[in-house]
């Protein structure tokens, strides 16, 4: 007969978890909109790593235009980071369906004429 051996489950626990850290520093994902005007790349913690912005776009002068250039590349890289760890997560789970998987937020600040906009994705 099998005993339950705590010690084991936490240790593979923990490998898991030091796992899941390793794939969420190392998975990069990219997202783009206005057709290539905004890119942004984000790593798997929703760290964004870059945010590339067609000098054209700037020389337009439509501030809130390029703001929400901006948020939707954001927005649609923060959902490739969600989507690729949700995959990477289940394959580990066994496709298990557990709700709640904590990400981690993102903030961003930016500023223009008007007062600085915080937004949390």
């Amino acid at each position: 007969m099998g005993g339950f051996n705590l010690q084991e489950l936490m240790s593979k626990a923990k490998a898991q978890y030091e796992s899941l850290q390793k794939k969420m520093q190392e998975t990069v994902v990219e997202a783009a909109s206005g057709g290539g005007t905004v890119t942004a790349k984000m790593d798997g913690r929703k760290q964004l790593l870059s945010l590339r912005i067609d000098p054209e776009a700037v020389k337009s002068g439509d501030v809130e235009m390029l703001q929400d250039l901006v948020l939707a590349a954001i927005n649609e890289a923060a959902r490739k980071v969600d989507a690729q760890m949700q995959s990477t997560v289940g394959g580990m789970r066994g496709g298990l369906k557990l709700p709640g998987l904590f990400l981690p937020p993102i903030k961003i600040f930016f500023t223009h004429p008007s007062p600085t906009h915080q937004c949390t994705f």
